[in-house]
């Protein structure tokens, strides 16, 4: 490909991002200087490349996906970012009462607003996270007298630092000291657990050791195997910013379409398998994002001290890619500096 070729490859790939119209040959002459046919040539060959293709047969062209990746690794700048973005950015950053994990999501929600796409943080995943400490609280009854359950927060904390908490009502069967006690029992010898495996030692090491202790020891083991199930398939892990802003393209302006994003995105295990663990910032366009043919995801992993996690951001394939690149670039390098 000459350079005219990726000239023309680069306008058309950015006025397409900007106008979601179908570029035609007439509307690059005066640009090039060249003639009409010279410029349906190039479009041609372009098409032969599977750079560019044609929504229909008298249509201009559009990029196609491997139209955008060439532009994203060969023609793209990164865009520069503006003084009051990076203002808006940095006053969170330099905001000493936010915990890093606090500021980056909400850096995130102002990338989101900043660019109108769909920003997510995604944690550490389960399988990475031990278990510190299950702590449990009991909540001020109701004064419905007829009520036959109690409340009670169960709190776990992660080697992450991450708290969750679960509120729960059970049984006023069941003693709550003795949930109290078992709690205890939990931590002294499932601390360092992985997660993902507390169930099955709850089940087969601490059952048996608090039968001959704990009256209601079936339900009591089966309260907490349910609390920790919860939490291990919980999504509180992943953070979204502009959830819904995707759903303001063209791309999704039919009722069939919203409706099958929507559900992909409150599809926890999908949206977990954005993760990665690459830091650096990659794009993901359309059929390789694994999550929907019609996206592109730019993504990157991230680690300050304990707080390491993957940002990305998620638009329809003609995103800006430079601006959005520019951005992830200033917040990964501003928080790992």
């Amino acid at each position: 490909m000459g350079e005219r070729q990726e000239e023309l490859l680069k306008i058309i790939v950015e006025t397409y991002i900007q106008t979601f119209k179908p570029v035609g040959s007439k509307s690059l002459v005066d640009h090039f200087n060249v003639s009409s046919a010279t410029i349906r040539n190039d479009m041609a060959l372009l098409e032969d490349l599977n750079f560019l293709e044609k929504e229909h047969l008298s249509s201009g062209r559009i990029p196609s996906e491997a139209g955008y990746k060439y532009y994203v690794n060969n023609l793209m700048k990164p865009k520069d970012i503006t003084g009051e973005d990076v203002l808006k950015l940095q006053t969170i950053l330099n905001n000493n009462n936010l915990v890093v994990s606090d500021a980056i999501q909400k850096c995130m929600e102002i990338i989101s607003d900043i660019t109108h796409y769909t920003s997510v943080v995604i944690g550490p995943s389960v399988e990475s996270s031990t278990l510190q400490q299950i702590s449990i609280i009991a909540l001020e009854d109701d004064e419905d007298e007829g009520t036959t359950d109690q409340r009670v927060v169960a709190v776990l904390v992660t080697n992450q630092g991450v708290v969750e908490n679960k509120q729960v009502n059970i049984s006023r069967d069941i003693n709550l000291k003795e949930l109290i006690k078992t709690s205890e029992i939990i931590n002294k010898a499932l601390v360092g657990t992985p997660l993902s495996k507390v169930s099955e030692r709850l089940e087969l090491e601490i059952k048996p050791r608090i039968k001959d202790v704990i009256n209601r020891y079936e339900e009591v083991c089966n309260f907490f195997s349910s609390a920790f199930r919860d939490f291990t398939i919980d999504n509180s892990d992943i953070v979204f910013g502009g959830k819904t802003n995707i759903l303001d393209y063209k791309e999704y302006d039919t009722p069939d379409k919203v409706k099958e994003m929507i559900a992909k995105l409150e599809n926890t295990e999908l949206v977990k398998n954005i993760q990665t663990n690459d830091s650096d910032i990659n794009v993901y366009i359309g059929e390789e994002t694994e999550f929907d043919p019609d996206v592109t995801i730019i993504k990157t992993h991230y680690k300050v001290g304990k707080d390491e996690g993957t940002l990305a951001i998620i638009g329809p394939k003609r995103m800006e890619y430079d601006k959005v690149f520019t951005l992830l670039n200033f917040l990964k390098s501003y928080i790992e500096k």
